[in-house]
């Protein structure tokens, strides 16, 4: 369980430093420029690439899920052992 809870981690820690990326780099731009096409960081442009990607992020997060609630769980059951 604890490897892949820690993969789970690491696949959301990279994408939120991606998102972070990402921002940081549209926050940069000046006012005047002209527009990025992909600046909606959110809105499906329909690519093979970016479909797979959330794809790889939907699934990080139901196993990052999965995880606390498997660790939920175990700390219940100690807690109730321990009363």
């Amino acid at each position: 369980m604890a490897d892949a809870t820690t993969a789970a981690k690491e696949r959301v820690d990279r994408a939120l430093a991606a998102l972070e990326r990402r921002i940081l780099d549209l926050k940069a731009r000046p006012a005047s420029a002209p527009p990025i096409g992909d600046d909606d960081l959110f809105a499906p442009n329909g690519s093979p690439q970016d479909a797979a990607r959330i794809a790889e992020l939907e699934a990080a997060g139901r196993e990052a899920s999965q995880a606390l609630a498997r660790a939920a769980e175990s700390l219940r059951e100690l807690i109730e052992e321990a009363a």
